[in-house]
Order: C-alpha cells, then structure tokens, then sequence
C-alpha cells in the first residue's frame, strides 16, 4: 500500500502517514525500522504494509516507495 509521509520524530522514530484517502494512521519506530530507514522527511511517497483488521489496523514497515 503506498501513503505519503505526514510527520516524523526523528527521536522515537514515530509518526504519521496520510493514507491516499486522506486517512493519518500512525506508525511507531518498529515499523519504522523494519524499513531500513535513516529519515522520512514530510510529502515523501511511501510504501506501507499492514497488519490487522479494519478497526485494528497498524503499520508494521515503512519504506521508501520504488518504482
């Protein structure tokens, strides 16, 4: 699933993605570092995966999205 970076903490490693709906879900510094990420900075596409059902549903990896 592709989001777009909303904010970053670079000291927890947490934050925010706007779904393509316009949905913030937030993200915590496990997803973060599954990813193998150094910085997200605000408007970078990324790519997301999830776990969980509607209601529950939480990021498990952030990453830069790849065309």
């Amino acid at each position: 699933m592709q989001a777009t970076a909303y904010t970053y903490d670079p000291e927890t490693r947490s934050g925010q993605v706007l779904l393509d709906d316009g949905t913030p879900m937030p993200f915590d510094a496990p997803a973060f570092d599954a990813g193998g990420l150094r910085l997200l900075r605000p408007g970078q596409r990324v790519r997301i995966e999830t776990t969980g059902a509607e209601g529950a549903r939480r990021i498990t990896l952030v990453t830069l999205q790849t065309f």
